[in-house]
């Protein structure tokens, strides 16, 4: 069996190893299946048309898991197999999380750079119907588990599918046509804001994440030419995977300490995951991007950082899933995905249904409109033509490009298509959160001592050289 626990992709994310499931039927279970065998023979023997008893079945068993939580679920022989490959960060489909809200399939949110994520599907959308395009077959959502959903998203790659989705905001269905296509989930994107700071961000958690993370770290410093003082772990819109991979990123920051504790049915019984201690990165200060969006492995992250105070959490509480599921291989090659335990950060705190609280609480705001704003400003010296230049002022005026105000969106439109810029040095012209987080880097060393108001690059100059004692 496989651990797992955490989002669903259209697609699927898996954990770790756990042990087998204690199996045990009180009489009244054998009454209650004698029930169940009555009725299947009584369908079978007199049903108005002739019935597939492994539909029944299998009807039965998905009826039976809807009693419970969103995340156990049966897997179909196919079904199952398409999941087991996923966590290779490569599967069919739209590239969607998503989860169950009051019923109604609802989008956690878009991968990036996938098909749904082009199309404009967005966090919070809820998918009241999927319609094949090709058939026009409509199919209504309402109390559909996850795994259904998935089999009507998934199909041929160039094959599309019309959801049609109700929107925070909007007054009538909006229809979001989508082209099927081969998923490649990049995990890990990486880049310097500027001189000394980086960006990390991560995706998903999939199989050699914490791998491809520390080599682009080590990337990174190679290429600032000397250690870095900040770095953005931003793990916005992330929703989760293997849990495995979310201790060793926390590894990668952490000394041996727990990472998380799992504990199920009996309260008694803890399992505690230790972040490795092998030569995590510790001389540079940390803060940890999340949003709405962030679940699973992505909060497993964000609250370690937080309980063991190697990071600032910065952005909006995250989405709350606090429950791992195990994999069960049946005997038909299906799959049961079962909800066997809760999972904790290091300090006790459970997040289901709360998510982990940011430090510091930073709405996404439109650069644009925020620039737009500041135009009133002061006047000051600086403004004043034929002013004295300063020391660090040119005589020829640069003209601030759109870009520098923040018209370019995080999210831009290119042949009506969504595109990510992931150039952080561009990304942080037009992203509230990002540029805050930076700025929360750069207090750090305001805070930590040397002069005020220079940059990194003139501060030694400013510095006063060692008298000789000679």
């Amino acid at each position: 069996m496989k651990r797992f626990g955490l989002g669903l992709f259209v697609g699927l994310c898996l954990t770790a190893t756990w042990g087998g499931p204690k199996v045990s039927f009180a009489a009244s279970s054998f009454e209650h299946l004698d029930l169940f065998a009555k009725v299947l023979h009584y369908v079978q023997s007199n049903y108005v048309e002739q019935v597939d008893t492994k539909k029944l079945i299998e009807g039965a068993i998905k009826g039976m898991l809807a009693t419970l939580d969103p995340h156990t679920v049966y897997l179909p022989a196919d079904q199952y197999k398409e999941m087991q490959v996923d966590t290779s960060g490569k599967f069919g489909g739209l590239g969607v999380e998503i989860t169950v809200t009051d019923g109604y399939l609802t989008v956690v949110t878009p991968i990036e750079d996938t098909p749904a994520f082009k199309a404009g599907a967005e966090p919070g959308d809820k998918i009241v119907a999927i319609e094949e395009k090709s058939t026009g077959v409509k199919k209504n959502t309402k109390g559909m588990n996850l795994q259904d959903a998935v089999g009507l998203m998934r199909g041929k790659k160039g094959s599309k599918v019309i959801l049609h989705v109700v929107r925070k905001g909007e007054d009538s269905l909006k229809k979001i046509e989508i082209e099927r296509d081969i998923i490649n989930v990049v995990a890990v994107k990486a880049g310097l804001i500027e001189g000394d700071y980086a960006w990390l961000r991560i995706t998903s958690f999939q199989s050699n994440t914490a791998k491809e993370l520390r080599e682009k770290l080590e990337k990174l410093i190679v290429k600032n030419k000397r250690p870095l003082k900040g770095v953005v772990l931003d793990l916005r819109n992330n929703p989760g995977g293997l849990l495995e991979e979310a201790v060793a990123v926390s590894g990668l920051f952490l000394d041996r300490v727990p990472v998380v504790s799992t504990i199920g049915r009996e309260k008694d019984k803890k399992e505690v995951e230790y972040a490795s201690g092998i030569r995590p990165y510790k001389n540079f200060h940390l803060v940890c991007l999340v949003n709405e969006s962030s679940a699973s492995a992505s909060e497993i992250v964000a609250g370690a950082l937080q309980d063991h105070r190697r990071a600032v959490i910065v952005g909006k509480p995250t989405f709350g899933k606090g429950s791992v599921q195990t994999i069960i291989d049946l005997d038909n090659k299906a799959g049961l995905k079962l909800t066997i335990a809760r999972y904790f950060t290091p300090n006790g705190r459970s997040i289901q249904s709360k998510g982990i609280i940011p430090d510091i609480e930073v709405d996404r705001i439109d650069t644009a409109l925020l620039e737009k704003s500041r135009e009133g400003k002061a006047l000051k010296e600086a403004d004043l033509t034929g002013h004295i230049l300063g020391d660090d002022e040119k005589d020829d005026k640069v003209t601030q490009t759109a870009d520098a105000k923040g018209d370019k969106r995080p999210i831009s439109e290119k042949d009506g298509r969504k595109i990510r810029i992931d150039d952080p040095a561009e990304l942080v012209k037009s992203d509230f959160q990002l540029q805050q987080s930076l700025s929360y880097l750069k207090a750090w060393g305001i805070f930590e001592g040397g002069p005020r108001g220079t940059s990194s690059e003139t501060m030694e100059a400013a510095v006063p050289a060692e008298p000789d004692r000679s």
